[in-house]
């Protein structure tokens, strides 16, 4: 009697082993097909109060920054924040994605300083500069502090290119671009007239 207890406390034992062996493996493997779940190339469309412009998304090249910037994307993190700093000197740069700016209301001694609650990593991949047309991940002090700022080169600035992660490119709607850095600005580079970014829209087709 007692052997037969004991082999059924070994057999109950040895169920509870396959069972926890069979639930890990089986939430990595879905943890891994969640983290492997974007293309290669990810599009946006980042509408804007001067016009749409689309972008390319390089998760193959920098994926923590797109996967970063494509869930803010979706949660409507992006919508109606300001184009806060237009820079006519070097960098020349366009660049949105303050909390701070939502709306174009409250302290705009603020803007610029704000971001999402989560931050990435730099992201240096050799084969992507700062060009014009081309997206960086704006950041604070420490180099992996980037968030949710981004920015739109607006020429060749690649100076900054060991800096910044690059993680994207302009495909269609630079005049739009280009219509929000030619708007007037404060010595702050602050626009004297709001400029929004109204909202993202993430596809994987262009």
């Amino acid at each position: 009697m007692r052997k037969r207890q004991s082999r059924g406390k070994i057999y109950l034992v040895a169920a509870i082993i396959i069972i926890l062996t069979i639930g890990v493996g089986l939430y990595v493997y879905v943890s891994s097909q969640a983290s492997n779940s974007l293309p290669p190339v990810v599009y946006a469309k980042l509408n804007t109060s001067d016009g749409m412009i689309e972008v390319e998304l390089y998760y193959n090249a920098t994926p923590k920054t797109v996967a970063n910037f494509v869930s803010l994307a979706n949660s409507g993190f992006y919508t109606n924040l300001v184009w806060h700093r237009i820079s006519k000197v070097d960098p020349f740069v366009i660049q949105t994605g303050d909390p701070n700016t939502k709306d174009g209301v409250g302290n705009n001694t603020n803007w610029g300083s704000g971001g999402s609650p989560q931050t990435v990593p730099l992201e240096i991949v050799s084969s992507l500069h700062n060009y014009a047309g081309y997206l960086g991940m704006a950041r604070g002090k420490d180099l992996n502090s980037g968030s949710s700022q981004f920015y739109i080169n607006m020429a060749d600035n690649t100076d900054l290119d060991t800096g910044y992660t690059v993680f994207g490119k302009v495909i269609t709607g630079m005049s739009a671009a280009t219509a929000i850095w030619n708007t007037p600005t404060y010595s702050s580079e602050q626009p004297t007239t709001l400029v929004f970014l109204t909202s993202v829209t993430i596809s994987d087709n262009p």
